[in-house]
């Protein structure tokens, strides 16, 4: 029932295979190398790949991996047992080959695997038929009833089973001289309640004096109404009216124009993100520290700074185990969740450090502390490490030598700057000398089409046609409210090809990720015009819910389209990035739970406030 097993080491040397069909496994394996191992997704030891589920386990004193695939239908309760059963009988046999680093020889390991494969599937069949006591009628609830409790009877309602708390109602207070002779209270009695009401609620039916109107200080007269003028001649009207093409009366160019200081600064690629590290003395705490394998004969405090000061003393010569790290990995975890990580991803990536970190063995002068930080900080590094070439204007450029434009789709949830971020990369494409078309596709959003009329006629005015030819660099392409937003990004894609426009920028209806019917219009519009990048924005702000937001709509995309390889997320944009100091772990949580690159960063709200993102510089902040 096992169709694969095979160790090999992790610089890709098989040291031996056993193949149980002959079925090509090779794409398999390589997609656990590349999806699991390579970006540090370690900590779960089972992995999906087509029809096959494959269980794996890593040797990090020999560099090693063990690999067991069987088919997915099948149920393998000796599995786990039979692999740390196989290490075990392979470590024993050929340990000394293995620390010489003699790992290109043959190793006969036909017979002992064979010895565990029969013994781990006698004792996969002896618990398959090894059956749960059943319990006894003393030992269940039902014996512990009574007749009566279950006899229903009709006058039993829900109101009766639902028996009210009881209120302790505190006695009023007597009242001297209450009633009168007929029995009635008296005037005075009934004007002190009243008092007594009036105190406890504010004094609610008391009228409060009316202010006296205040004299005119200075002798200045009162505002005057403003009386509108309906019959259409006046030119109030006309100043309000801001939905044109065209600027209002009494606003020139140059007033648009007034931020011509940002005008070719962003000639090239897209300028890495600069973080500020710098640690607060506030850090600064008093620890005991204790040497590992040593009994802690004498305890000495120290003064050291930085969130791992309490594992720094740590060191010895000995194979780490999980007991060894769980302090460190317990306090990382920990921070990272303060850091804005999520924490799912936060466990996950403790998990994959110290399934990275088992069985090593540590030098004489390196800690467990700085061990696990260094493997957390390379782990991080490489998740946020693009796994693929993003290069929007080489991109660009090749589609324009095809006859086409290079289409870049916006989607993401209410309010996290779909509509600021794709002018600030429309500045920065016609920057570049590239001609831009804005898709209107926010037809529910009142006011989305103004802000984009409005952000193509500042656009314009920074970069008129007298620079570029005659050439109108931003266009937009719009059709109102109300309308399909797949057919009206059709339409603009058609209309930027045979207007010789270079990139077509679509702008979508923001929309929550459990919005099921605009999740089905969101992959409608995907799958119809197919775009080149469909990028997800997203703010830096969240933590959890970034996860959530790009898990469901990944899923969305998938589930809701028809063909077989669907269209899902190919980058993220990270906004207001300037808000969130030190705490970075969204980009973390982002690209850790879709695999794919940060594009973008928003930095602030001008046109020049979007930045690349430099992995290093956010590591470097999150592990402060």
């Amino acid at each position: 029932m096992l169709d694969l097993f095979t160790i090999f080491s992790k610089g890709g040397i098989v040291l031996w295979c056993f193949q149980g069909t002959s079925q090509i496994f090779s794409p398999s394996v390589n997609a656990l190398i590349k999806t699991v191992i390579l970006q540090e997704r370690t900590g779960n030891n089972s992995y999906d790949h087509n029809s096959l589920t494959i269980k794996y386990k890593l040797d990090n004193e020999f560099e090693l991996v063990f690999v067991a695939a069987y088919q997915k239908i099948l149920q393998l309760m000796y599995i786990d047992k039979f692999l740390d059963d196989v290490h075990l009988r392979f470590r024993d046999a050929f340990k000394n080959e293995l620390s010489k680093g003699a790992i290109y020889q043959s190793f006969p390991f036909a017979d002992g695997f064979q010895a565990v494969y029969k013994a781990a599937e006698e004792w996969g069949k002896l618990q398959a038929r090894a059956q749960k006591p059943m319990r006894s009628y003393e030992d269940s609830l039902k014996s512990k009833k009574t007749v009566g409790s279950m006899v229903e009877r009709k006058g039993d309602n829900k109101e009766n089973k639902k028996k009210e708390k009881p209120v302790a109602v505190k006695a009023p207070e007597p009242v001297k001289e209450e009633k009168s002779v007929n029995g009635e209270l008296t005037e005075e009695v009934i004007a002190q309640n009243r008092a007594k009401l009036a105190s406890k609620l504010g004094s609610p039916t008391m009228k409060k004096p009316k202010k006296s109107p205040k004299p005119n200080e200075g002798g200045k007269k009162p505002k005057a109404k403003r009386v509108w003028d309906l019959s259409g001649k006046s030119s109030d009207l006309a100043t309000l009216e801001r939905t044109k093409d065209k600027p209002p009366e009494g606003e020139s160019e140059k007033e648009l124009a007034t931020d011509q200081n940002m005008v070719g600064q962003m000639v090239g690629g897209i300028r890495d993100i600069e973080i500020e590290s710098e640690e607060s003395d506030s850090e600064t705490e008093e620890e005991d520290e204790e040497e590992v394998g040593a009994k802690p004969a004498v305890t000495e405090t120290k003064k050291s700074r930085g969130v791992f000061s309490l594992f720094r003393g740590l060191v010895g010569s000995k194979s780490l185990s999980q007991e060894d790290m769980l302090p460190v990995l317990d306090k990382l975890k920990d921070h990272l969740i303060g850091k804005n990580v999520a924490a799912d991803i936060a466990v996950k990536l403790c998990d994959s450090v110290a399934a990275q970190l088992e069985g090593k063995v540590l030098g004489t002068f390196e800690s467990v502390t700085s061990t696990v930080k260094a493997t957390l900080t390379d782990a991080l590094v490489q998740i946020l490490s693009p796994k693929r070439r993003v290069d929007i204007l080489r991109d660009a450029l090749e589609a324009r030598a095809k006859g086409r434009p290079f289409v870049m789709a916006f989607c993401g949830v209410n309010g996290v700057g779909k509509s600021t971020n794709l002018a600030k990369i429309c500045f920065w494409l016609i920057e570049n000398n590239l001609r831009v078309l804005i898709a209107a596709c926010d037809t529910f959003r009142a006011g989305a089409v103004e802000q984009l009329r409005t952000h193509t006629r500042h656009l314009n005015a920074l970069h008129p046609p007298a620079k570029h030819n005659g050439l109108q660099m931003v266009q937009l392409y719009e059709k109102g409210y109300g309308k399909d937003a797949a057919g009206i990004a059709l339409e603009a894609i058609s209309y930027a090809r045979d207007s010789k426009i270079d990139v077509v920028l679509i702008d979508t209806a923001g929309r929550m990720q459990d919005n099921e019917p605009l999740m089905r219009a969101l992959t409608k519009l995907v799958k119809v015009n197919e775009p080149d990048l469909v990028l997800f924005v997203g703010e830096a702000l969240v933590g959890n819910e970034a996860v959530d937001q790009l898990v469901k709509f990944n899923q969305a995309m998938a589930d809701h389209s028809s063909s077989a390889n669907p269209h899902l997320i190919d980058g993220i944009v990270l906004t207001k990035f300037d808000t969130i100091d030190d705490k970075v772990g969204a980009a973390i949580s982002m690209t850790y739970i879709t695999g794919q690159p940060i594009v973008f960063v928003g930095t602030g709200q001008t046109y020049t406030d979007l930045k690349s993102l430099n992995a290093k510089a956010v590591v470097h902040a999150l592990m402060k």
